[in-house]
């Protein structure tokens, strides 16, 4: 009888952990839908906002209109990259890759076509052509394929950059809400994305340091940042109650919650949407205590603690933790 019931409480915890996985899965699946529209929402709003093609292409000012649904397509997606770019690794490059990833085998010398250098960094690149950091220029034309960004200067230009580069955007959007749609969304996928994801956020900081940080023309990488943050919140809130039912379940939580409020207080601490400004002789190999003092260095420390895999306190390091535990396989 004591075996029987032994049996029958294994069998109830075996459901009842593969109900909470479920619906930490519909879960997931339907936060990243909502973000996958919204991204193909914004890419609409772009193209409809880019100025008119004339005969001298755009001036200073007209590509204002662009700019709040550029950083609203860059909001959503960084919300949920990390829990889809392994389910379309070539679409997130074409939509999301960086200028010198692209350029890294040759040249682009038409900026407004679809071809070569495509998506979202594409458009920000001739978006803020007028006003990209001096450090992000002297970073950029080092590289060996390196083209200026530049206005469209003609109706040509400004025909081709509605009509190719932002529809290009326009279509892989909607191809990735579109495939997206009938797909079954697993929990390494989407857990351990976002494990992946908070390590990101220590690179792009790091990147600022030499100018390639992501969203580097709009000066927007912070922002960036924050979005995908408040994913890996969103999404870690979806299996944290299966989490709490199994031992040791609740410490974990605890850290991380604990760690993820961490980050978002450091965040909130910095106005506005740009990396806080590097010191001029910083040396991330050696940093000395007064550039580790300046509110770039604050959160370069902070970060790099928290997805220290080797620190059992990072929140790296527990949410890996409560990923084992939970028996979520690797990607």
């Amino acid at each position: 009888m004591i075996l029987a019931l032994s049996l029958l409480a294994c069998t109830y915890d075996n459901d009842k952990a593969t109900d909470l996985e479920g619906q930490a899965q519909a879960d997931v699946k339907t936060y990243v839908a909502e973000q996958l529209g919204s991204v193909a929402d914004a890419a609409v709003a772009i193209q409809d906002a880019a100025p008119q093609p004339d005969a001298d292409g755009w001036g200073t000012g007209e590509t204002a209109g662009m700019e709040a649904p550029w950083g609203e397509a860059r909001d959503g997606y960084e919300r949920v990259e990390a829990a889809i770019a392994v389910l379309f690794p070539d679409l997130d490059v074409t939509t999301d890759q960086r200028y010198d990833y692209f350029i890294a085998n040759g040249p682009d010398d038409d900026l407004f076509d679809n071809e070569g250098v495509t998506g979202d960094h594409a458009i920000e690149r001739i978006v803020w052509a007028d006003r990209i950091p001096a450090d992000v220029v002297a970073y950029e034309s080092s590289l060996p394929y390196y083209s200026p960004a530049a206005f469209p200067s003609n109706e040509a230009d400004a025909t081709e950059f509605h009509d190719e580069l932002c529809q290009g955007f326009v279509d892989d959007t909607a191809s990735m809400e579109d495939q997206f749609s009938p797909l079954a969304l697993d929990s390494a996928a989407a857990f351990r994305g976002v494990i992946s994801s908070m390590s990101e956020q220590y690179e792009k900081v790091n990147l600022a340091s030499t100018g390639q940080d992501e969203s580097r023309y709009a000066q927007r990488t912070l922002a960036d940042m924050r979005a995908n943050l408040a994913g890996g919140q969103a999404i870690y809130a979806a299996f944290q109650p299966w989490l709490l039912t199994v031992d040791g379940g609740d410490t974990l939580d605890a850290d991380i919650t604990d760690g993820q409020a961490t980050v978002v207080a450091a965040y909130d601490n910095i106005d506005g949407d740009a990396i806080p400004a590097v010191p001029a002789d910083w040396n991330p190999d050696d940093p000395s205590e007064e550039d580790l003092a300046t509110p770039y260095g604050q959160l370069w420390t902070l970060l790099s603690g928290e997805v220290d895999p080797a620190d059992p306190t990072s929140l790296v390091a527990s949410m890996t933790s409560a990923a084992d535990l939970l028996g979520i396989p690797e990607i």
